[in-house]
């Protein structure tokens, strides 16, 4: 049986680590060096969600995608997620997974919802108004 650097059985299947250095894959080989997610410059924030879309074909017989995508996907399977839960549930860098995620989007793979801005958001004072105005019902 052989040894991986950290002195533990290297299994078919296992994860190589160097103690020092960590996963010996490092982000840029994941996105294949890019750093922009995808051709349609879709920006993910970090509380965009990110939806499993129901109608997104089967990836088991894509050879293009990466097991990281997959990862993503099987994720996004069980609950809506936002960008930064998957990147700390998956353990890869932010922009790994914005990469990744462009990938999904333009294969139709996910849906992607962004929250309502603050500034869009009604006046806490005008809520408190309306609020005020029912009990005066």
């Amino acid at each position: 049986m052989t040894e991986n650097q950290t002195g533990g059985p290297c299994e078919p299947g296992s994860q190589w680590y160097d103690g020092e250095a960590g996963p010996l894959v490092r982000p840029y080989a994941m996105t294949g060096g890019r750093t922009q997610p995808g051709p349609t410059g879709v920006r993910f924030d970090l509380i965009a969600l990110v939806t499993l879309d129901p109608a997104a074909p089967a990836l088991d017989d894509d050879t293009a995608l990466g097991p990281e995508h997959r990862t993503l996907t099987a994720l996004c399977r069980t609950e809506t997620q936002s960008v930064a839960e998957l990147a700390a549930d998956a353990d890869l860098p932010v922009g790994v997974v914005r990469v990744l995620l462009g990938d999904l989007l333009e294969l139709g793979c996910v849906v992607i919802s962004r929250p309502v801005p603050p500034a869009h958001l009604p006046d806490e004072r005008i809520l408190r108004e309306v609020i005020a105005g029912l009990r005066a019902l």
